[in-house]
């Protein structure tokens, strides 16, 4: 027995020494060549074989287990031009290469030019609905997620159906989600594309050397002066969207002999009318980055943002407003003097200041950034005081009103009210002019709802590679916002003044603020309502990364503390008590981990495995019940508490890039708040009501798919999936509130949302595409998109008891069966609506030249080419809160308060040309 052991052991031996004696390794690090900015995730592999590796974060790579003899190493890396190196392999040796600098493509990179149609998409109202997510997706390398970012995006797809809010955007590492709603704001950088391609992307809960991340992922946008390519571009853009014209010029020194680099930027977009009717577009925008290294260890770097937009909104519409007046009707705007003006603008201005310090040694280095952001952000709209609703979708305005009672049917002033629409159906300026004329005071006037920010930001950040194979990085942060909103009145519309009263409420309840009784307002003049927010961030995290030979796996701690305090300037007369000065100090700690663990089967084949428990303390906006008027909590409010996982299979040969990714995500204790005006409400109540949900549970559940193929050099293919489920998981708790609710009769009970649909994005998506690029650099790509399973945001309020009870609590009468309204009755009319599905087409190319040293080019995209009209969105109007008003409305061939909805653009082009010197 021993003899044979000992002869399996120099088996053992000899097989082992052979090996090694026919096998070397090749090593070396790969910049790009314009920044020499290291270069992560290339893929490095020996020709004809299986033998592939793909470089860390800090450049570098290592081959093992090459055969003895002459081969060709082939680098790849998407963007850049492919190096193949021919090298000569001896036994036992590793070859170093030094250096391996990658060249951009001579060809513009197609998706730089991309984000340009963004600039449409990432524009947030807020109160539309429109919620896109795709910019936080641009410098992903992974075919699924530009697929979600540039074709899914027209549909409002939202990646695993979460919100913006759970995506993490940072300029240098400080974070610019708004503490108001946890959303950024895009509009703060639009625009400067050009200097924001540097970009450092981390999918999901995936580690982030700036960060503990975010759910959604993170995305961090560099600005430091000497990772810039020296040179400038100029570039002319026209497109059909929200805006017709763009002139952009961007310009960098690169590092000179004296150490400094300086990057400047600006662009211009203009439309008098976008795609859709009255949208006009006014935006300009500025950067400056200037660098200064004093040595091979310290640098210091200023950033200086100004992005001003100035934009018309449109509205959402019923089916019948869209079937008289076609898909591009906005009703917020109507013609004075010749000119279209629109009622409703969102004006942007929120300038941003970085200083950035760099300190770096062989093994560590230490970020540190101080930040201050201000500015403004307003929207407009058309207030009334004792007259007519000046809105010309305004119900009584429609045919629809005349056709209600079916033992009155008008059919000669529905006629009337018919036509009318169709041959006007905008505002009306001359009219309120004139009522104001006949009146004196302002009947009419146009104010906006302002909101004036200072933010004071500090981060500081440290990498420290602890061995060969472990990484160490950390953080602290902190945020300090002191927020002013108020009415701002902007234009009395020819009257004389406005006395600033609630005209809804009676007595003292009128007086939007008691310290100043019967005030008259003018242009310019605060009134309505006006309060601080006082609002504090402070956050550590620490990180842990070990790459080992077939494992490697991160954990990720992070504290949060959270402080908010509103202050009143105002003593509302409806809310005498509880209005005027600081409210409680509202205080949220939380504590969040994550980690995860990739098993490097053999060199083509990972599985990784990703896990966090996340708590998010509330917002701003969730806090408080009505911040506008009163110091009110949230009824129930506490952090909301996330569980999440996923798995991957991924797959990496040579051509063939795949990824198959199963997750699962629970939400508890979210808050949802909204405001509307409402009938019905405990019977026969009617009012303009804050309507919150405590306690939301949700459940996002399903399956990613991402894959490319090249099928020859020039020819690949490109396939992307995402089947998913996303539900409410409980039945929350409703509280309604406003003057004619109190305390005592604000709780509204529980609402049965449980199993119904997540809306705002489509639930299932596909994509097949194929690409082309020629040797002779122009390129051509095609995808045909298909979208399903989008649904309608429905009405908490319409699923609790007040639906189907009188004010007595005993459920109504069904006109129909004389008999006490039953359940499936109920469900049969609160069926949540699908939309219908979308197959959309979307065409890009481009081509460039070599001039000497200089480029010249163009880019073309071409979405939705089939024309397809699909809804993007929609949500059900709660103005009838019981279950008589809805059916009666529901029964009539046009219901009067139906659903409004948002439509997505038909054809839509986006022309780019350029040049780079």
């Amino acid at each position: 027995m021993n003899k044979i052991i000992l002869s399996v052991f120099l088996c053992l031996f000899m097989f082992v020494k052979i090996s090694a004696q026919t096998t070397g390794a090749i090593e070396g690090t790969i910049l790009e060549s314009n920044t020499e900015t290291p270069l992560g995730n290339v893929s490095i592999s020996l020709q004809n074989t299986v033998i592939q590796t793909i470089s860390k974060a800090n450049g570098s790579f290592k081959l093992a287990n090459v055969p003895v003899g002459k081969a060709i190493i082939e680098i790849a890396f998407e963007g850049h031009q492919i190096q193949k190196i021919p090298v000569e392999v001896k036994s036992n040796k590793t070859i170093n290469l030094g250096v391996i600098y990658l060249e951009l493509t001579v060809l513009e990179d197609q998706n730089a030019n991309l984000i340009s149609l963004s600039d449409d998409d990432l524009l947030d109202d807020g109160d539309s609905g429109a919620d896109y997510i795709s910019g936080l997706f641009q410098s992903s390398k992974d075919a699924f997620l530009k697929a979600a970012a540039f074709n899914f995006s027209q549909a409002w797809f939202k990646v695993r159906g979460y919100d913006s809010s759970y995506g993490a955007i940072l300029i240098n590492g400080i974070k610019m989600n708004k503490l108001y709603d946890g959303r950024p704001q895009w509009s703060d950088w639009g625009g400067l594309n050009d200097v924001f391609r540097n970009q450092e992307f981390s999918n999901g809960l995936a580690t982030s050397d700036n960060t503990f991340g975010a759910l959604l992922g993170t995305t961090n946008f560099s600005t430091r002066a000497s990772k810039y390519r020296a040179g400038g571009k100029v570039s002319i853009t026209s497109t059909n969207k929200s805006y017709t014209g763009r002139a952009m010029a961007t310009y960098a020194t690169g590092l000179n002999d004296k150490k400094w680099a300086m990057v400047v930027s600006a662009s211009r977009r203009i439309a008098d009318q976008g795609y859709l009717n009255g949208t006009s577009y006014n935006a300009y925008s500025a950067f400056l980055a200037t660098e200064k290294k004093f040595n091979k260890h310290h640098s210091l770097n200023f950033t200086a943002i100004l992005s001003a937009n100035r934009r018309g909104k449109s509205s959402p519409n019923t089916q019948e407003v869209y079937d008289l007046k076609g898909y591009k009707y906005n009703a917020y705007w109507g013609t004075q003097g010749g000119d279209k003006r629109n009622a409703r603008i969102k004006e942007i201005e929120e300038p941003i200041l970085m200083l950035t310090h760099y300190y770096q040694t062989d093994n560590t280095k230490i970020t540190t950034i101080l930040g201050y952001q201000f500015g403004h952000i307003g929207n407009s709209r058309l207030g009334y005081f004792n007259a007519p609703n000046p809105d010309p979708t305004y119900w009584r305005n429609l045919p629809s009103s005349y056709l209600r009672f079916q033992d009155n049917l008008d059919y000669a002033n529905a006629y009337l009210a018919e036509q009318n629409f169709l041959n006007d159906g905008q505002l009306n300026w001359n009219n309120l002019y004139q009522v104001n004329a006949n009146t004196g005071n302002s009947s009419y006037y146009l104010y906006e709802d302002r909101v004036d920010d200072n933010q004071f930001s500090f981060q500081s950040n440290i990498t420290s590679s602890l061995s060969k194979n472990s990484i160490f990085n950390g953080g602290i942060s902190y945020r300090n916002l002191n927020s002013t909103n108020y009415a701002n009145m902007l234009d009395l519309l020819g009257g004389t003044g406005f006395e600033d009263l609630d005209q809804y409420a009676v007595g003292d309840a009128q007086q939007n603020d008691l310290n100043n009784p019967n005030r008259t307002v003018v242009a310019n003049d605060k009134f309505q309502y006006n309060y601080n927010i006082n609002a504090s961030v402070a956050s550590a995290f620490a990180q842990l990364q070990v790459t080992q030979k077939k494992i490697d796996y991160f954990v990720s701690l992070n504290f949060k503390n959270t402080n908010y305090q509103r202050e009143g300037l105002y003593k509302n007369g409806t809310y005498a008590t509880n209005s005027f000065g600081k409210s409680k100090k509202l205080s949220f700690s939380d504590f969040n981990i994550k980690g995860g663990i990739t098993y490097k089967i053999n060199g083509r084949n990972l599985i990784n495995i990703n896990g966090g428990l996340l708590s998010n303390a509330p917002t701003i906006r969730t806090s408080f019940s009505n911040s506008r008027v009163n110091n009110e909590i949230t009824p129930d409010l506490t952090s909301e508490k996330i569980i999440s996982g996923d798995i991957s299979y991924i797959f990496r040969a040579p051509g063939i890039q795949t990824r198959l990714t199963g997750y699962y995500t629970k939400f508890t204790n979210a808050i949802e708040t909204s405001f509307f005006f409402a009938e019905g409400l405990r019977g026969d109540q009617a009012d303009f009501v804050n309507e919150i949900t405590t306690g939301v549970a949700k459940k996002n559940i399903g399956v990613e798919l991402s894959a490319e193929y090249q099928i020859t050099s020039t020819i690949k293919l490109i396939a992307a999936g995402s089947l998913g489920q996303f539900t409410y998981d409980n039945n929350p708790h409703l509280y309604i509130q406003s003057e004619s609710f109190t305390d005592e009769n604000s709780d509204f009970g529980t609402a049965y949302l449980k199993n119904y649909k997540i809306s705002g994005t489509p639930q299932r998506a596909y994509s097949l595409g194929f690409e082309y690029r020629d040797p002779a650099f122009w390129w051509f790509q095609a995808n045909a998109n298909y979208m399903t399973n989008n649904y309608i945001n429905i009405s908490p309020l319409l699923r609790t008891n007040n639906f189907y009870t009188d004010a007595d609590g005993v459920p109504f009468i069904d006109d129909q069966t004389g008999v006490a309204v039953t359940q499936n009755q109920v469900n049969d009319l609160l069926k949540q609506e699908k939309f219908s599905d979308a197959f959309l087409v979307n065409l890009v190319g481009g081509k460039s030249w070599r001039i000497k040293s200089n480029y010249i080019g163009f880019f073309m995209g071409i979405n939705n080419v089939l024309g397809e009209l699909f809804k993007t969105g929609g949500f059900e109007q709660s103005r009838n809160a019981n279950y008589p008003q809805l059916k009666e409305d529901k029964q009539l061939d046009k219901p009067i308060f139906g659903p409004k909805y948002w439509y997505g653009n038909k054809t839509a082009y986006y022309l780019n040309v350029y040049l780079r010197f």
